[in-house]
Order: structure tokens, then sequence, then C-alpha cells
């Protein structure tokens, strides 16, 4: 067969069916199986499977201009990147295709910055089991477990403290030290929040020591916690933001979003052949423009209350833990129970959940979720607990 899946490369251990067509909130593999999808492509599809508006974006904008070189301008970068800066309040917005793309970017960003104003500093603080992409930069930057000997030799300059802790911050930071970057809730790590009260007090610090503040919002943003960005709830300014999965809704688009302080790119320091095409910027338009209105931001908050009651309801009928997140990125603490087990029984019943840790769920469904499929979710997810 032409589509035999034992010509892709293992790099994930992914079950043996082959997805053929997604809608909303539901996919079907080839052979007429229903799934019930609440990872959408850990949170990338923020608006379901194949909606409408996407649908409609890629067909004009394909008709008019799929792609042209990155040396010139086209109507749906500049208008996507007026978007974004307009929504950040930030000023200048580098159009790429992938998370660990736009955290790179960061990363190099923040460098150039300390050659420039502090003195050739590099280093960057991140935090334990942050995750910021699978790239070098980003595998250094990142505090996922197991990661510490893989690939040797690491890009150095990313001293690791604990998420929420200020002093370690703090003590952290020396005359090397051009950046502090996190993720304000991290995803990988189980779904793990930085409070509002840290997130304000962290900016203050940063700009006591004069150093930039770098937001990666590639999981949390474009509505993922009820808001357009998640930092928004802690009322912050980052220097630095990076986008990517829910932006393209489906497609491959992220952003590199910098303060006018912050952007010192020169001339040929950063590119990239695919990006800011045209056909992607469409989409990643399309998206925001639906995402950013309050009133379905709105939908998302009060859709993601509604989840973490049901699942703390599930919880303590069954005797598990916490659920812990921020609108429709929610994760829920098992006790005694292995999380991959669970995911599996669940997939076995029609159900799509991660377990990004041994002992925890995470659930990331599609923005435009129904209270019906979030009830249809519980049930399934019940039956899969109660026969792991």
């Amino acid at each position: 067969m032409n589509d035999d899946v034992r010509r892709v490369m293992k790099v994930v251990d992914r079950p043996p069916v082959v997805m053929v067509e997604g809608r909303g909130s539901w996919l079907w593999d080839r052979d007429g199986k229903k799934y019930l999808d609440f990872v959408q492509g850990w949170a990338v599809n923020c608006l379901g499977h194949s909606p409408r508006v996407i649908l409609d974006a890629l067909e004009a904008q394909a008709r008019r201009l799929i792609n042209c070189s990155p040396a010139y301008h086209n109507e749906p970068m500049a208008r996507l990147a007026t978007l974004l800066a307009d929504s950040t309040g930030l000023s200048d917005v580098f159009l790429c295709n992938s998370g660990a793309e736009a955290n790179e970017g960061a990363i190099k960003l923040a460098r150039k910055w300390g050659a420039r104003h502090r003195g050739g500093a590099f280093e960057i603080v991140t935090m334990q089991h942050g995750f910021h992409g699978r790239t070098l930069a980003t595998m250094a930057a990142s505090g996922k477990p197991g990661w510490g000997t893989l690939f040797e030799p690491k890009v150095p300059g990313f001293p690791k403290v604990p998420l929420g802790d200020l002093e370690a911050v703090k003590k952290a930071v020396t005359p090397a030290t051009v950046a502090v970057m996190l993720e304000p809730i991290q995803g990988e790590a189980g779904v793990i929040p930085a409070t509002d009260d840290w997130l304000r007090d962290l900016r203050r610090l940063t700009r006591q020591l004069g150093v930039l503040m770098i937001v990666d919002e590639i999981q949390t943003g474009i509505g993922r916690t009820g808001r357009l960005f998640a930092y928004e709830h802690a009322g912050i300014d980052p220097d630095i933001v990076t986008l990517g999965k829910g932006l393209g809704g489906g497609v491959p688009i992220a952003a590199l979003v910098a303060a006018e302080s912050a952007s010192c790119f020169e001339y040929g320091d950063q590119g990239g052949t695919f990006n800011g095409t045209p056909l992607m910027a469409a989409v990643g338009c399309a998206v925001v423009e639906t995402v950013r209105d309050p009133r379905f931001l709105d939908a998302v908050a009060a859709n993601g209350h509604y989840l973490m009651e049901r699942l703390r309801t599930l919880s303590t009928e069954l005797g598990h833990g916490e659920v812990r997140g921020r609108g429709l990125l929610v994760a829920l603490e098992l006790n005694e129970c292995d999380a991959a087990k669970v995911a599996r029984a669940a997939f076995d019943r029609g159900l799509l959940v991660n377990a990004p840790r041994p002992a925890t769920l995470r659930f990331m469904p599609s923005l435009t979720v129904s209270r019906d499929e979030i009830d249809q979710m519980v049930e399934l997810l019940r039956a899969s607990l109660k026969h792991e």
C-alpha cells in the first residue's frame, strides 16, 4: 500500500491506526472508528478540526497567492503582523513555522540585545521542567527530565531555577544574564501554572536587574486560557512573546513578537524560506480575528470552568487528585494509576487524552468544544479510569 506506515520514522510511539478525517471535536480513522479529541494536536486546533473559517481563508488565499519569496512583503504577512502587534502592544513581528523556531528566534534576539546593550551578556535563565522546543538551543533551554544527556554537547547559557521562586531567579542573574524565559503555564510538566502575583513580581525584578522578560505562549496563547494571551491575566507587558500552535488553528505558523526596545535584528540575522508565506499568514489572520472577539474568549473561560468542575467531581468520586489549569488547558492528577495506561484505555473507547507525566492527564480540547462534548468526555474517562 502506498500509505504503509512502516516507512514513517519512529520518533513517537503511535497507535496502529491512520486518521483520515476530522470535524470539530471529532476524528475518524480509516476503519471508520470515531474519536472525541481532547488533544487537538497538542492545543493546535484551537477552532477544532477543519473549521469553515480556516477552509475559507485557505481557499480564498490559494486562488490569489500561495507563496512568494520572503525577500518581499505580502498582504497577509503585513496584516497578521499588525494584528499581533496591536494585540500584544509590542512593536515588531517575525513570522515563522513552528513554536521551536519562534523560541529559537527569541534566544537569538535576546543574545543580540545582550551583545549590544549588556556588555556581551548571553545567558538566559529558564525554568526547571520548562519546555521550549526540540531544536538544540530550545532543548538546552528546556528543563524536561531525561534531556540532560541527549545530543551532546549542549548549547550553553541556560541556568535553571524553580518556577515560582523569585529569590532563585535573583541569585541566578549575573552580569552574563540577558533574559529570563518562561511559560505562564508549564504544559509538558503537567499543566503547572505560574501565579499572577509571581509573574508581576518577576516582571518588576527583570526591570530592576536590566534584563529582558521572554514569555513563551506557544501553548497558552491564542485564547487557550480565556484571554488572548495568558500573561494578560497578570497584567504584565513582556519584552518578547512567542506564539505557535493555536496561531494557525492547524496549519504551521508561529511568531516571534518583540518590543521596540528589544527588537535589534539586522538584515541577515534571521530568516527562513517559508516564513510569512501568504497562505499560512492568511489562516493566522482568520484565527486571530475569530479568537480575539471578547464573546469568544468569555465562552472559553466559561467552558474551562465547566470542564474543571466536571473533572473535580469525577476526581472526588473516584478518589483521584488535583484538577489544575486555566481556561481549556487543564490537568487531572491521578492516584495509583498509570496515566499512559489510562490514555490508552481511553483511546480504545474512542477518547483522545494526553499523559504528559506518569500520574497526570492533560486536556486540550478545541476552544469551540461544547458542554455536551465535555460531558461525553467525562463519561468516557470515567469508564477508562474504572477499568484501567
